[in-house]
């Protein structure tokens, strides 16, 4: 079936290079080409055949049916004839694949011509976003040995919120509420963890509890967050276009946020030199923003900050920029992802100042199954909270 669906729709690109295809439109001409075609088939089978057909013809061929698919959280095409699918956490390679790389590298040019992008042997690295914010992005030989890949990580047009959260496992009721209890009150929170482990997830629900009336400017390398605020601003950086130029860097967002009258600024991941613009903002009157970083654990999230801002190259001492981290930062929230696919905050801690810089001490732990808290240490999380963790 499907050597035939691809056989058919090069003979619907034949017919419209010849000028022979009719003006009834191009489900018409498919299901007119099928009948004729594959006359000998069955009407069910006919009618799987046109949607076979049409889907090659204009839009992600075999990978439709799990874009279609509300449980498929991302896409992972290495080559055409290898298709995993992520659900609920966890991998599984599906039985769908593209008849040949040149049935996978017409899928890709349907996802990238409108959106003004391309990938070629010159340029063989592609990052984009679906109208309908998914990500996407693309390799192709020769930088991919065994054929064109393809990574589609699923937009969900709602984003989670706390409670959500609590009843998927994520982090606990208490947990929840401690952390709204220090977004209201304006506590600068970093969200850390690896890829894939709902970092963005977390941000977003956060986000949830700003009080509606502040204004909110978020800036992100391709629009995720979907805050229900109503004063809200969304920016998105821009990558060069082909001729090399036109590019407009998360640091330039965040330089150009502050210049908007931001109450909170919400950065979708920070990992390069807006790091240094961002401390700088949250030190100069701009608390309770919010963002999220790769990293291992809290600790290693200050450090990959610290080093971040090192790389804006404006000469700043590392002593300075551990100052500006001890003074913009309140909470460390870490998220993994277990092997069973589960995402949990595992780690809380507060950021304080230590001899030589900045520190981070544990104020919640997930240990084997059951939370642990201990009381803020003081500084400007505990007058900001002023009473601590909640009780439960």
């Amino acid at each position: 079936m499907d050597e035939l669906a691809g056989a058919l729709r090069g003979r619907l690109i034949e017919r419209a290079r010849d000028g022979a295809a009719g003006s009834d439109g191009l489900e018409a001409e498919v299901r007119a080409l099928v009948d004729d075609e594959a006359a000998a088939l069955s009407d069910g089978e006919r009618e799987a055949l046109a949607g076979r057909v049409l889907r090659l013809a204009t839009g992600l061929g075999p990978l439709e049916p799990l874009l279609e698919d509300p449980t498929v959280e991302e896409v992972m095409v290495n080559g055409p004839g290898v298709v995993y699918a992520e659900r609920a956490g966890r991998l599984e390679r599906t039985e769908i694949a593209f008849a040949d790389e040149a049935e996978l590298g017409h899928a890709i040019e349907r996802i990238l011509a409108p959106l003004g992008r391309r990938v070629d042997e010159a340029s063989p690295l592609c990052d984009a976003r679906l109208p309908d914010g998914s990500r996407v992005n693309v390799v192709i030989p020769p930088l991919a040995l065994d054929g064109p890949c393809l990574t589609i990580r699923r937009f969900r047009r709602r984003g989670f919120s706390l409670d959500e959260l609590v009843e998927g496992g994520t982090l606990a009721a208490p947990l929840a509420r401690f952390l709204a209890d220090c977004v209201r009150r304006r506590a600068s929170i970093l969200v850390s963890g690896g890829t894939g482990s709902g970092k963005t997830t977390t941000l977003n629900a956060l986000s949830g509890a700003i009080p509606d009336g502040e204004r909110i400017v978020t800036i992100e390398d391709a629009a995720e967050l979907r805050l229900r605020q109503r004063h809200l601003v969304r920016l998105e950086s821009r990558p060069a276009n082909l001729e090399g130029k036109g590019e407009v860097t998360i640091r330039a967002l965040v330089r150009n946020a502050l210049r908007m009258r931001p109450d909170r600024i919400v950065v979708g991941e920070v990992r390069g030199p807006e790091a240094l613009d961002l401390l700088m903002a949250l030190n100069t009157g701009h608390e309770g923003s919010l963002s999220t970083v790769h990293a291992n654990s809290p600790e290693d999230a200050l450090r990959r900050i610290e080093t971040l801002a090192l790389t804006a190259g404006v000469g700043l001492p590392h002593s300075a920029v551990r100052e500006q981290v001890a003074g913009a930062l309140d909470l460390v929230v870490h998220q993994s992802r277990a092997a069973s696919g589960e995402r949990r905050v595992e780690h809380v801690a507060e950021v304080v100042r230590i001899a030589g810089g900045t520190g981070t001490r544990e104020i919640y732990r997930l240990r084997e199954g059951r939370p642990i808290w201990r009381a803020p240490l003081g500084g400007g999380l505990s007058e900001r909270l002023a009473g601590g963790r909640p009780a439960g």
